[in-house]
């Protein structure tokens, strides 16, 4: 019998764990903003990681802002192996995004209907979370022997950013690269796909100032909502086409992220969420924007644009006054061209799904980049059960079949490394 069917058998035995296992963290309500039940769910992958023998320690953030008593931000690591090379960690995210409207099912029942499991997160990322824990198990239940070290990880924040996530155990020294030498990090972005790094992302902050006036005499102010409007519109007609014409040569998907995009996230001036409302020009207004910006572009190239444009329509009007401020900056990554990494998932995949990967880079950003840039892991990528398109929307699921393939992947590719073997 081939490796590759006692890796797809031992998989396919595994189907109710990974179901179970996959139900049981849906089931606990890890919802960010503002940062639920982390401690719950690190916990449980906890004990699920020294039930299989792991070396298991719990990493509070606590010297992070977002770490409170009434929302704490714990880490688990489970670590396999005496800090033997190859050394790989598996990584997965514990919170998920608010479930929102628009479900036919209980968005945290972890229900299977269909040969689907529903619920917020089981996509991002709880089913890839998941199949790392039985991953490593099928390769134990196949009769391969541990020739290096495991590390799986549960983390914090990466939903808004992961700085008290994987960013603080890279900063504290306790994900490192002469420990690891590669990073799976399961987000869904498609079974037969190896996720090889992610655009920039500049998040600024654009605030407009005004002279209040009375609302009956605006003529006599300075309306700070329709400076602020002016400005919305210029980067409408004016950066936003400039930006579509830039191309990325990174294989980012879907095809219209391979652009330079540019959202205005918020928007509030004068007296937006005040009751009464009293009769005054708004003095003050500002947006939140979302500049994903490319590999090619650079972040100083792609401030700077925002800038100029800032100053060009302040000189053509002496009312106008716009301030900016950066509100988080992340720059793009990508794993190395002849990564043994890609190499060895490529392998893995062709074997279990029997044709080549794809390689992709993300529309937004991951925990890549922490591992890359603050932990020093050039061998990372992203590679799980799910569909991209369904992360974040109404009806998340995971088909199962998916999360079992995706499994034996997992297995295949850590022989593949040289972690586990005969």
């Amino acid at each position: 019998m081939t490796l590759v069917r006692r890796l797809s058998e031992e998989a396919e035995r595994a189907r109710d764990e990974l179901c179970a296992l996959t139900v049981r963290l849906v089931r606990i309500p890890t919802v960010n903003p503002p940062g639920e039940h982390y401690q719950d769910a690190a916990e449980l992958l906890g004990r699920e990681l020294a039930k299989n023998g792991y070396t298991v320690s719990f990493h509070p953030a606590i010297d992070r802002p977002e770490h409170t008593p009434k929302h704490p931000r714990v880490n688990v690591i489970g670590r396999l192996g005496d800090c033997v090379h190859p050394a790989v960690h598996l990584n997965g995210h514990l919170d998920v995004v608010p479930a929102g409207e628009g479900w036919t099912v209980e968005p945290f029942a972890g229900e299977v209907r269909d040969a689907k499991l529903y619920g917020r997160g089981t996509a991002d990322m709880k089913a890839g979370l998941a199949a790392a824990v039985l991953a490593v198990e099928v390769a134990r239940r196949a009769g391969l022997r541990l020739r290096g070290s495991v590390e799986i990880s549960g983390t914090v924040d990466e939903e808004s950013g992961g700085q008290a996530g994987v960013a603080w155990l890279c900063e504290q020294g306790i994900i490192r690269k002469d420990r690891v030498d590669h990073v799976i990090i399961p987000e869904p972005l498609n079974p037969d796909r190896i996720c090889v790094g992610h655009r920039g992302v500049y998040w600024f902050k654009v605030t407009a100032h005004g002279r209040v006036a009375h609302g009956s005499m605006p003529f006599l102010g300075v309306s700070a909502i329709d400076q602020l409007a002016h400005l919305v519109e210029r980067i409408r007609t004016e950066l936003q086409p400039t930006l579509l014409g830039r191309t990325t040569k990174m294989p980012v998907v879907p095809d219209g992220a391979r652009h330079a995009t540019l959202n205005v996230n918020s928007i509030s001036g004068g007296q937006a969420g005040r009751e009464p409302q009293t009769p005054c020009v708004a003095d003050r207004a500002e947006a939140i924007f979302d500049r994903r910006f490319l590999l090619e572009e650079g972040f100083d190239a792609a401030k700077a644009e925002i800038e100029e444009l800032l100053a060009r329509a302040q000189a053509e009007a002496p009312t106008r006054r716009y301030t900016l401020e950066d509100l988080l900056t992340f720059h793009p990554v990508q794993t190395p061209e002849g990564s043994p990494l890609v190499a060895a998932l490529d392998r893995a995949i062709a074997g279990v799904y029997g044709r080549p990967a794809s390689l992709v880079a993300s529309p937004g950003t991951y925990d890549h980049k922490h591992f890359a840039r603050l932990g020093g892991i050039e061998h990372c990528v992203a590679y799980g059960p799910g569909t991209l398109e369904l992360a974040h929307q109404p009806d998340e699921h995971v088909r199962v079949d998916d999360l079992v393939r995706a499994t034996a992947v997992m297995a295949l590719a850590l022989v593949e490394l040289g972690v586990f073997g005969a």
